[in-house]
C-alpha cells in the first residue's frame, strides 16, 4: 500500500504532469499497429503474394495488408505470446482463409516456413514492440505505473521470470544487465538497491521495483519526460525474453526464405535494437570483407541485401499525435539480392 501510494504521488507530482509514460499508459488507444502506411508502401511488392508477419501481435499490421490488396494476399502470423494468438485469431477471423497462426518466436521463423512446406516468401514484417496488450492487460508486470507480479516474459514456456532475475542475481550481475541492456547510468546504484530491498522481504511486483528505482536515483538526475526506471523495465524485460539474441537469430534465418526482390521490414523501438538491425543490415549488405591489401578475395562473400532505408524511417507527427506510443519507432528495409 505505501508503495502504492508512492506511485500516485509520483504520477501527479507537477514536475511529472508532462511524463510520457504516464501519458501513453493512460491515453494511448487500445490498439494502434506502428507505421502501417509505411509498412505497405515498403512491404507490398505484389498483392497476391505470400508474406510474414512475423510478430503478430494483435493482428493490426495483418489486418491492414489484408485490406490493402483485397484479400489476395496470404500471411503467415507468429507470435510467442498465446494469448496474443487466440486475441488476434477473433480480430482476424473474418479473414481467417488468409492467414495461418503460429505459436513461434520470430527467431523460428525457419521452422515455421519448413513446416508448412513453404520455401520462399514475398516479404516479412518484424515490429519489435511491445504490444498494447502485452503493456495494458497481460498482467505480467511489463507496465511502471500498475501493481502487477514482476513476470515480463511474453513466452509462459520460458524457464526465468524478471522475478527470478531480480530476487536471485548478484549485485554485479544486476548492474551489468541494467548498463549493457538499459544503458542504465545508475545501473550499480540500482542493483544494489536492489539487493539491499530484497534482504528484507522479496520484490514481487512492478510498482515496488518502479519505486525501489524512483528512490535508488537521485532527484536531480531523474528524467523529465520518461519515468526513472524506464530503462531498468526494458533491461529487465530484454534478459528475460533473450530479445537481441532473437533479433540477430531472426534476421539470419529470414533472409534465406525471401524471393529475390522480397524485402524484409523491422520496426524497432529503442536504441539498442535499432542499432543491432542496422548493424545487421550492413553487414549482409556489405560484399567482400578481406583486408584492402590482399591481391584476390578470399573470403567469397557476396552481397546479400540491398538497404532501402540508408537512415531509419519515423512516424509522421500526425501519426504520433494520434498514437504516442510510436514516438520512438524506427523502420529499416532491406530487400533481397
Amino acid at each position: 500500500m505505501k508503495n502504492l501510494k508512492k506511485a500516485g504521488k509520483y504520477l501527479q507530482h507537477k514536475d511529472y504532469k508532462t511524463m510520457e509514460n504516464a501519458i501513453l499508459e493512460q491515453k494511448a488507444p487500445a490498439h494502434i499497429p506502428v507505421m502501417t502506411q509505411e509498412v505497405i508502401d515498403y512491404l507490398i511488392t505484389r498483392e497476391d503474394g505470400l508474406y510474414v508477419d512475423a510478430t503478430l501481435g494483435l493482428g493490426g499490421h495483418t489486418k491492414s495488408i489484408l485490406n490493402y490488396t483485397n484479400y489476395q494476399s496470404r500471411i503467415i502470423g507468429l507470435d510467442v505470446d498465446e494469448e496474443a494468438i487466440t486475441i488476434a485469431g477473433n480480430n482476424l477471423s473474418k479473414y481467417k482463409s488468409n492467414v495461418v497462426f503460429r505459436n513461434s518466436n520470430f527467431s523460428e521463423i525457419d521452422r515455421v516456413l519448413l513446416d508448412l512446406e513453404i520455401g520462399e516468401v514475398d516479404g516479412i514484417v518484424a515490429d519489435l514492440g511491445m504490444s498494447s496488450f502485452q503493456l495494458d492487460s497481460s498482467g505480467r508486470g511489463f507496465s511502471l505505473i500498475r501493481d502487477e507480479q514482476l513476470d515480463m516474459r511474453m513466452d509462459a514456456r520460458l524457464r526465468f521470470t524478471a522475478f527470478d532475475l531480480i530476487n536471485e542475481m548478484s549485485v554485479d550481475e544486476i548492474s551489468k544487465v541494467l548498463k549493457v541492456y538499459g544503458e542504465e547510468r545508475w545501473s550499480r546504484r540500482i542493483a544494489k538497491r536492489i539487493v539491499y530491498t530484497r534482504s528484507d522481504k522479496p520484490i514481487k511486483t512492478s510498482a515496488e521495483l518502479a519505486n525501489l528505482v524512483f528512490e535508488a536515483i537521485p532527484k536531480k538526475f531523474h528524467p523529465v519526460r520518461i519515468h526513472p526506471a524506464t530503462k531498468t523495465f526494458q533491461a529487465f524485460r530484454i534478459a528475460v525474453n533473450h530479445e537481441l539474441d532473437n533479433i540477430e537469430e531472426f534476421i539470419g534465418k529470414a533472409i534465406p526464405f525471401l524471393k529475390t526482390g522480397g524485402r524484409l521490414v523491422i520496426i524497432s523501438f529503442h536504441s539498442l535494437e535499432d542499432r543491432l538491425v542496422k548493424n545487421l543490415f550492413n553487414n549482409l549488405s556489405s560484399p567482400c570483407i578481406c583486408p584492402p591489401d590482399l591481391p584476390m578475395c578470399g573470403c567469397g562473400k557476396k552481397s546479400e541485401l540491398n538497404i532501402l532505408t540508408r537512415s531509419p524511417l519515423i512516424p509522421s507527427e500526425a501519426e504520433i499525435v494520434d498514437n504516442p506510443r510510436a514516438r520512438s519507432a524506427k523502420m529499416r528495409v532491406g530487400e533481397k539480392l
